[in-house]
């Protein structure tokens, strides 16, 4: 319904959503999407706007709206903001309920230049904002320039390998804004003016949330875009991967060394080149007759209590039975993509071009197809899951009428960013389709506004091997988390690494020890993020390659290793959190400390919501001389030296600085000593262990000692209880694989630790789901502020018990 009011000669029209205008030649509109959600469309009068959005899977709900008019203002009000519409220049403001201004438009600032896109008359768009100086802002995807806060910077968003762009961020102010545009985008922050500009926009479309906080507007932005489901529990656990495994009894005989050495492991990875040669390309077949039985090797895995999955790329080879169905009905893109030869020498020759083209996803038909083969091809095999590699697309060789190219949706250009969208989208949801026994898990390189409703957990890309490539991944992670998508992680000690086996005779960078320095600390990092996952070329990244049991840095791995299985009841919890609470596992610190000191700080975070990590990322033991940047690259230049053996004696305790937030005091997790918050300190380090703190009044669940997640039931876990303040912990169980939770098929058990009366309290458990425990033990130690231990056993039936 739409009725139209004139008042003081300025029109606009009352939806039952919001209102609209027409002013100076513009047509705008306010639409709430929920008391915390809005939508401002801008178009130029006259032209057609209505846009369906990619990212966006909400509905409008019915939002209770005043709309009044104050001279030449329009003030539109839910619950939760005002929104005030200038209805003289079109200027939309923004504030919270007690009128305190959060974000306005520039005046006069929204832009329209006609564009000729590929034949279509549109428009390139732009809006400016205007940000107060002090306040931060977070998201944006991923990057590698190593900020935490977004401000002062400039971004070209164009898909790449190692940068994901989501045109969307929070501010400390407790608002979120998402620019719900595909086409290639800049975002730059000056102190004048934040912009969105795009190539490709019928009009201006965007959202405006209010959070009230940076978790707040992160689970506003789920609400617009759709929310994360729960992992299987296996995914948890480590991960071990290289470029790439040559055959099926090398992918099988590491999992058994693995086993044999008594090192816990849930996953291996089977990279590229299954399929045979470079014509082939992504066949989703195993033609490599390095692979002669494929279903006995996934049973080979099984059996041994591990899980596979497997590379599957966004384009085909000319001889693929996909590219020979695509092709004649328009579904590939015509552009440089990888590989580049159909040769496997490096460089590649250039004579022999592979003919590889990427598919069409943004086409239904085409993802159709592409699930057709896959399900046929590798599904039907029981693979576990899907490494989807170059989804943003690998685009080389790159020419300004790539982006003509005609894709289902129009040009190329105008949906250019959302292709890891709609590629993994595809995928997701057609595997949700055929199975509910398997959760969808997908690995992928690339990432846009919505995707983490597909079950993905997105790497950072072909990282280098540096300390520097160390040190930037973190606010990397931080910031793609709170770009709305919580599950992150990284090639552990980085995928280029080739420089570090000059001058060992067996060629193995794995004894070097500038390598085995970088990838401990690399490796103590991946324990804290949401998927443990050992990558890389060059340099081989299994366990045994480090040396044995009892030396310095085969024992780092084996306990930073140990100490992600045990703690799995925290994590699988903190996974229920995100796709119950809408949370957020790896978080930045000021996520939950109003600690001026830490809203640009990138060299810590918080994982889940009670453990602090300060990953060592710098060289203690050794210098941090070699630096490879790509696959071209060869030794840093300003290294003259051959990388031959030294002596270095990685059992020396080192020192390192870390700082605690202020607001609670905080538990050193090795040995349990109190400090207190707002505060840096100086503690000792050494190569197996990183600065590790727990906030007081947390409680934390620890697992038993197993070689694979499932192992063992949790019928006998650790409580650990940090006294300091009071707290709560959830523990979250289900079947740990299949979507019955979705059913309500899970158990929670809360604990609440009562810091005055030195009280715990275990509630009764709500839910069930066959296999459920029906009765267990915990042992539960408290940790005192003198670092003193009370421990006690506690026979759980699940009825409330409370210890004191």
């Amino acid at each position: 319904m739409v009725s139209v009011i004139s008042l003081q000669a300025l029109t606009f029209q009352k939806t039952d959503q919001g209102a609209k205008s027409v002013i100076n030649s513009t047509g705008v509109e306010v639409r709430f999407y929920s008391p915390s959600i809005v939508r401002i469309l801008k178009w130029p009068a006259g032209s057609d706007f209505n846009k369906q959005s990619l990212s966006v899977t909400k509905t409008p709900e019915k939002t209770k709206i005043s709309v009044a008019q104050q001279g030449d203002r329009l003030l539109l009000k839910s619950s939760k903001m005002l929104v005030v519409l200038n209805l003289k220049n079109g200027t939309v403001s923004f504030q919270d309920v007690r009128g305190n201004a959060l974000l306005n438009e520039k005046e006069q600032s929204a832009s329209f230049t006609p564009f000729n896109d590929a034949g279509t008359k549109t428009y390139s768009v732009g809006q400016e904002f205007s940000l107060d100086k002090d306040e931060a802002i977070y998201g944006l995807g991923q990057q590698q320039g190593g900020k935490m806060s977004q401000r002062n910077v400039t971004l070209h968003m164009v898909q790449g390998n190692t940068d994901d762009y989501v045109p969307f961020f929070v501010s400390t102010k407790g608002y979120g804004l998402f620019w719900d545009n595909y086409s290639p985008t800049t975002f730059e922050d000056k102190p004048e003016t934040t912009l969105f500009k795009s190539d490709v926009g019928d009009g201006i479309d965007y959202y405006f949330m209010v959070g009230g906080s940076l978790d707040g507007s992160v689970a506003c932005m789920r609400d617009l875009t759709g929310q994360a489901p729960m992992f299987p529990l296996w995914t948890y656990g480590f991960w071990q991967s290289k470029e790439r495994y040559k055959s099926q009894n090398e992918l099988v005989g590491v999992v058994k060394k693995y086993r044999e050495l008594g090192v816990p492991l849930d996953g291996i990875i089977q990279d590229w080149q299954y399929w045979g040669n470079n014509y082939l390309w992504n066949a989703m077949e195993f033609l490599n007759t390095e692979f002669p039985q494929p279903k006995k090797m996934v049973d080979d895995i099984h059996n041994m209590n591990a899980h596979l999955i497997i590379s599957i790329w966004s384009s085909f080879g000319p001889q693929t039975k996909q590219f020979r169905e695509m092709e004649p009905k328009g579904m590939l893109l015509n552009f440089g993509t990888w590989p580049q030869s159909g040769t496997e020498a490096w460089p590649p020759n250039r004579d022999y071009p592979s003919g590889v083209q990427p598919y069409d996803p943004y086409n239904p038909e085409a993802r159709d197809i592409y699930w057709k083969y896959l399900n046929k091809g590798l599904f039907s095999l029981g693979i576990d899951g899907w490494w989807m590699d170059s989804t943003e697309p690998d685009h080389l060789d790159f020419k300004p009428s790539d982006f003509d190219l005609k894709t289902y949706l129009g040009s190329f250009r105008k949906v250019r960013n959302a292709f890891p969208l709609m590629a993994v989208g595809g995928v997701s949801e057609h595997q949700r389709g055929v199975s509910s026994d398997k959760r969808v898990f997908i690995l992928t390189r690339s990432a846009f506004a919505g995707q983490q409703r597909y079950g993905a957990n997105t790497w950072s890309g072909d990282v280098n091997s540096s300390w520097q490539s160390l040190r930037n991944q973190i606010p990397a992670g931080l910031n793609f988390s709170l770009s709305g998508i919580p599950y992150w992680n990284t090639d552990i000690g980085g995928f280029f690494a080739g420089s570090y086996n000059r001058g060992w005779s067996d060629g193995s960078g794995a004894k070097n020890p500038l390598y085995q320095e970088l990838y401990v600390r690399w490796l103590q990092f991946g324990t804290f993020t949401p998927m443990m996952r050992s990558h890389g070329t060059d340099v081989p990244r299994e366990i045994y390659n480090f040396g044995t049991k009892g030396e310095p840095i085969f024992d780092a791995i084996d306990k930073s290793i140990n100490l992600r299985y045990a703690m799995l009841p925290y994590i699988y919890s903190a996974a229920w959190s995100v796709t119950k609470d809408q949370s957020t596992m790896m978080r930045a610190l000021a996520m939950d400390f109003q600690d001026n000191n830490v809203r640009n700080m990138n060299d810590e975070y918080m994982f889940g919501k009670s453990i602090l990590v300060a990953p060592v990322v710098h060289a203690q033991y050794t210098p941090e001389t070699i630096v490879k940047t790509d696959e071209n690259s060869g030794w840093n230049k300003n290294d003259k030296k051959d990388n031959k053996a030294v002596a270095v004696d990685f059992t020396q305790p080192k020192l390192a600085k870390t700082y605690l937030p202020a607001g609670t005091s905080w538990f050193d997790f090795w040995t349990n000593t109190k400090y207190n918050g707002g505060q840096e300190i100086e503690l000792t380090t050494t190569i197996d262990k990183i600065p590790l703190f727990v906030k007081a009044g947390s409680i934390i669940p620890f697992g038993p000692k197993v070689q694979f997640a499932t192992e063992k039931k949790w019928d006998d876990l650790e409580i650990r209880v940090f006294e300091g303040a009071n707290g709560e912990f959830t523990l979250y169980e289900d079947e740990n694989d299949n979507y019955n939770y979705e059913k309500g098929i899970y158990s929670t058990i809360t604990f609440k630790w009562d810091d005055k009366s030195k009280s715990l309290t275990i509630a009764d458990r709500k839910g069930t789901f066959p296999g459920m425990l029906a009765e267990r033990k915990f042992h539960v130690v408290k940790i005192a502020a003198n670092g003193n231990k009370t421990e006690k056993e506690v026979v759980y039936n699940g009825k409330k018990v409370t210890v004191k």
